[in-house]
């Protein structure tokens, strides 16, 4: 074959289970109503393989031979394949409307490490997705008439309300099986066609996360913990959702969760649960919000308070205020870096005086996917591939390409890696806040504080990851 890489449709490659392509090292290349076409490893014996398929599938299978390696590098990519020893999910579409079918994507979405399953109708079909290392790709297509059968299921498991079919709802499902347990948060709106799903997979492993592990550079750890360990005031992470935020702040609660420290949170939703950490679910439609708990939670006697987000004014208030009557305050805001935090406050209609006697900390964060190590490749850099607003930042001639591997799943990338901006708000910032003077561009320099932009730079010169996921960075700080 001229190209490595087959275009084969996911209803197509429902044909096969992933147990079976691999067995028989084979990929689908036509399926009509009496036969069957398929590409062959040639180095196997296409008279057996034929043999067995016939009676496997009951209908007369033509092969056709193409070299290993092609049909390796495809395998890889349509059959995933992961080192756990959990089921494989059976790929027909018939199957979407047993209980088993449900559990056992999960399961499969579990191993290979995906964050979210998407269930999703359209005018003439249906499909489902999963989101790994920050991206979704197609894994099933779902036959329109099983779609409802489908929705029903996951609603039951979460306890939603079946017959509501207009509405947003969230649950949660709790799965408990011999081999492990899922916690999956549920959510469901409905669609020009029918209802979606999201199913987001809670992993308890993530409350396990120590900081140290996080991505952090040392000068930048050191001055993260020089903020948290403040008897008050605030800390400020920000970045985009998917960012990794929520389990910076639950890696921090991990280092302050002591017995002698009473720690209350409000979150929406409470995504992982803390043995010794006080945590209260967001409730706006009975009028339980952010600055309403947090009203609250000064009359709870807190050392500690996490809130899951400062979104409006009121909230922002509401956290000075607590910072200025002794509490450390973590939260998470949106703005695309750490001194915008500064900004964005003043924006609220936060006086500066009293921020500058508040702000502890303010940090930006980004995820990036890892280069898988396996595969990535050294070449020369095409500067004409670069934005005219970054070419300048970038003085590397060399860089590494995603190519992709069985290893990786033929993506190119394995895993992810975070990226941080670390300001402290020491006496100099301080004064410059409380003056309103918010061009501090020297004085990071002056500082040598390592910004979004520089630390994106540093691992994409180092090879870790590529020029396709730090150019969204560059250009935001350009």
């Amino acid at each position: 074959m001229d190209c490595e890489i087959l275009e084969i449709g996911t209803e197509l490659v429902q044909t096969l289970t992933s147990d079976q392509a691999w067995h028989y090292h084979i990929l689908p290349k036509v399926c009509d109503g009496d036969h069957l076409v398929f590409y062959h490893d040639n180095e196997n014996d296409s008279v057996s393989t034929r043999e067995e398929l016939e009676i496997l599938f009951g209908k007369k299978v033509l092969l056709q031979n193409i070299s290993s390696l092609v049909i390796k590098k495809n395998l890889s990519k349509y059959y995933l394949r992961n080192n756990n020893s959990g089921p494989t999910v059976n790929s027909n579409s018939s199957q979407a409307k047993s209980h088993d079918f449900i559990l056992d994507i999960i399961e499969e979405a579990n191993n290979l490490l995906c964050s979210d399953i998407h269930i999703e109708a359209y005018e003439n079909g249906s499909r489902i997705r999963f989101r790994m290392d920050g991206k979704l790709f197609e894994r099933y297509i779902i036959k329109k008439e099983d779609y409802p059968a489908l929705i029903n299921k996951i609603k039951i498991l979460a306890n939603l309300d079946i017959a509501e079919k207009r509405l947003p709802q969230d649950g949660r499902i709790l799965i408990k099986s011999s081999r492990t347990s899922y916690d999956i948060r549920v959510s469901v709106i409905p669609s020009l066609f029918g209802e979606k799903i999201v199913l987001r997979l809670l992993r308890k492993s993530t409350t396990k996360i120590v900081i140290s592990e996080l991505g952090f550079e040392e000068s930048q750890l050191s001055g993260y913990l020089k903020g948290i360990h403040k008897p008050n005031g605030i800390l400020l992470i920000s970045g985009p959702t998917g960012s990794g935020k929520t389990t910076t702040l639950y890696a921090t609660l991990n280092i302050l969760n002591k017995e002698d420290v009473n720690i209350l949170t409000i979150e929406d939703p409470i995504e992982y649960t803390i043995e010794g950490v006080n945590q209260v679910q967001l409730r706006e439609d009975i009028g339980l919000t952010f600055a309403r708990a947090l009203k609250t939670f000064l009359r709870q006697d807190p050392d500690i308070i996490m809130l899951g987000e400062i979104r409006d004014p009121e909230t922002a208030q509401m956290a000075i205020r607590a910072a200025l009557t002794g509490h450390l305050v973590l939260s998470t805001i949106h703005t695309n870096s750490a001194w915008g935090i500064i900004t964005r406050l003043i924006d609220m209609g936060i006086p500066p005086f009293l921020l500058s006697s508040t702000i502890n900390t303010v940090v930006a964060q980004r995820l990036v996917r890892r280069l898988c190590p396996h595969c990535k490749e050294k070449i020369e850099l095409d500067r004409t591939l670069l934005s005219v607003d970054i070419v300048d930042k970038i003085k590397a001639q060399q860089h590494f390409l995603a190519k992709g591997c069985e290893q990786c799943h033929n993506t190119g990338y394995s895993g992810r890696l975070a990226i941080f901006e670390v300001i402290n708000i020491d006496e100099k910032l301080k004064q410059l806040i409380h003056k309103s003077q918010y061009d501090i561009k020297d004085l990071i320099k002056e500082k040598r504080i390592k910004t979004l932009s520089e630390s994106a730079l540093e691992v994409y010169v180092s090879g870790m990851t590529s020029l396709e996921e730090i150019q969204p960075i560059l250009l935001d700080a350009s």
